[in-house]
């Protein structure tokens, strides 16, 4: 402290200034505030600066399209839904739910997501809806066991894991498994698909609606395809049944000209 420095004239002299409004204390050359650094942001370190940010998670999209394209056959298709970890409904599912019925078949059904039945068995519409499948394909003469491919049908999902509770896929569930139907659809090589409700109708043409969509042919995956009304639909509105057999004979007559 500076001699002859009244302390208490100094104290006085700040309580003046603090009534005055003045609560910052002014150095003797301005400061630009402009050229501090933000500290609200984290400081990238060295390795960040050269070579971007670490751990960044890869778009789950891309990632299912270079392991879907990369699958030269349906097994190892198979094997690239199995290691694929992006999709969350993996954790919570007892089995990946691939295909039934037979490869090279004419007719290939795709449905929308397992449900308690097939998670368990691991095979697709093997519940009340899948017993249901079963009458409405052996009334116009195709069977899932058949060996002949001109009988037989190839069935799968849009979505291999059980969603919880039964519940809609999401929209980013859905994005990110289309690819693997896409190339689902190019390796089993049938005819004619069956589009299988709503989900299965976003995945396959990017549009809902199955009660105007039903019957109406169109293209999906780059092959003739029909929207038809889900089993269990049927099952919980067995009026609309009468519609689902109009529907089967379109597909019989597109088959057998």
């Amino acid at each position: 402290m500076t001699q002859g420095t009244d302390i208490r004239a100094d104290l006085a002299l700040l309580d003046w200034q603090i009534e005055l409004g003045a609560d910052e204390a002014i150095m003797d050359t301005p400061v630009n505030r402009y050229d501090l650094p933000d500290r609200s942001k984290p400081v990238a370190s060295a390795a960040e600066t050269h070579a971007g940010p670490a751990n960044v998670a890869p778009d789950p999209v891309t990632a299912a399209r270079s392991a879907a394209g990369a699958a030269q056959d349906l097994t190892s298709l198979r094997a690239a839904l199995e290691t694929f970890e992006h999709c969350e409904l993996k954790r919570g599912a007892r089995n990946l739910v691939f295909s039934d019925g037979s490869p090279g078949a004419r007719v290939m059904i795709i449905g929308e997501a397992p449900g308690r039945d097939e998670d368990l068995q691991g095979k697709p519409f093997v519940g009340r809806a899948g017993q249901l499948l079963d009458k409405m394909l052996a009334a116009i003469g195709l069977n899932r066991q058949a060996e002949d491919p001109a009988k037989a049908v190839y069935i799968t999902n849009v979505l291999p894991w059980r969603p919880p509770q039964n519940r809609d896929p999401k929209q980013e569930e859905i994005a990110m498994m289309r690819p693997f139907v896409e190339r689902h659809v190019a390796l089993a090589r049938p005819d004619v698909v069956i589009l299988m409700g709503n989900i299965s109708c976003d995945a396959g043409l990017g549009r809902r609606g199955i009660t105007r969509l039903r019957g109406q042919w169109t293209d999906a995956y780059g092959v003739p395809a029909i929207p038809m009304f889900h089993p269990a639909y049927l099952l919980r509105s067995p009026t609309a049944k009468g519609a689902a057999w109009t529907d089967l004979l379109s597909l019989d007559s597109k088959l057998n000209p």
